[in-house]
């Protein structure tokens, strides 16, 4: 099996990018998904680079659902601007001078008063954080390479699981081969036996000889074991290829299960059987572990 570098579609990433004025925390999480799917979990102010975002991972990953979350502390020097309202204060210190003279209180500064109502006086941050997207892009690279470092770790894993079940196909195969001929004897002796219960007939060994010819036929399956050998060097060879593989191996995996169940719908040998089972047991946990590659 090639050492091609196969990267799994699940893994976990994350990392901290920081400077004087701003630290920002990344965490990646990757599970299989059929195609690409990013979801971004960021505060609103970072709207403006989610595209950055999409493109960064895009230039990684080529499958799966990506959750990104991401958060910031922003230690950057602010600048405040303050707004007063004006046709409000003035309505409110309206209305003061209104009560006093109802209640025949003299007149008094309200300036302080009127200052602290709601809405009279209005601070806004600035709150421009584009300084901080350096600090951003730099903190998802970081977090791309550290799922990256998972998923290797476990495409590699499933790789070498791949090398054990398709060797072990292949042996499977080659003793379905030598078993082929057996089934056809063992055919003929049931055939004799039966006739030989009917002591009045006399076996006829042309037609015995034609019954087995023609259950040969029924019960060959040379072509299957044929295209079986092929799917396992195609599997060898798309494997090792330098790009994500995962759908094309899932299709082949299909034509591999129905090709073994073709044998085992043909064979009715008891130890033809059992490596049908065996061989299909191996082409299901092949088709399960297919699902996380990329």
């Amino acid at each position: 099996m090639s050492s091609m570098q196969r990267r799994s579609m699940t893994g976990y990433g994350a990392a901290i990018a920081e400077t004087e004025d701003y630290r920002i925390s990344v965490e990646i999480k990757a599970v299989n998904q059929r195609f690409l799917e990013i979801a971004p979990h960021m505060p609103r102010a970072f709207g403006a680079w989610e595209q950055d975002l999409r493109e960064e991972i895009r230039a990684r990953v080529a499958r799966g659902k990506l959750d990104v979350f991401a958060s910031i502390e922003d230690h950057s020097r602010k600048h405040y601007q303050v707004y007063v309202n004006e046709a409000l204060a003035c309505a409110y210190h309206a209305a003061l001078k209104q009560v006093a003279c109802a209640v025949g209180a003299p007149p008094r500064d309200d300036v302080p008063l009127i200052a602290g109502y709601d809405g009279v006086i209005e601070i806004r941050e600035d709150a421009d954080i584009s300084p901080a997207r350096t600090v951003f892009l730099d903190a998802v690279r970081q977090a791309l390479d550290a799922l990256d470092v998972m998923r290797l770790a476990e495409g590699a894993h499933i790789a070498r699981d791949f090398a054990v079940r398709i060797e072990r196909l292949e042996m499977q195969t080659a003793q379905m081969k030598e078993i082929a001929p057996q089934i056809v004897s063992d055919y003929r002796a049931r055939l004799t036996e039966l006739l030989a219960e009917f002591r009045d007939v006399v076996p006829d060994e042309t037609r015995l000889v034609q019954e087995a010819a023609l259950y040969a036929d029924r019960v060959n399956t040379t072509e299957e074991l044929v295209r079986l050998g092929s799917h396992f060097a195609q599997f060898r060879a798309i494997l090792a290829e330098d790009a994500p593989v995962g759908r094309r191996l899932d299709f082949l995996l299909q034509e591999i299960n129905r090709e073994t169940n073709t044998i085992g719908a043909k064979v009715n040998n008891a130890a033809a059987q059992q490596l049908v089972v065996a061989m299909k047991n191996e082409v299901e946990k092949l088709r399960e572990q297919v699902q996380n590659l990329e």
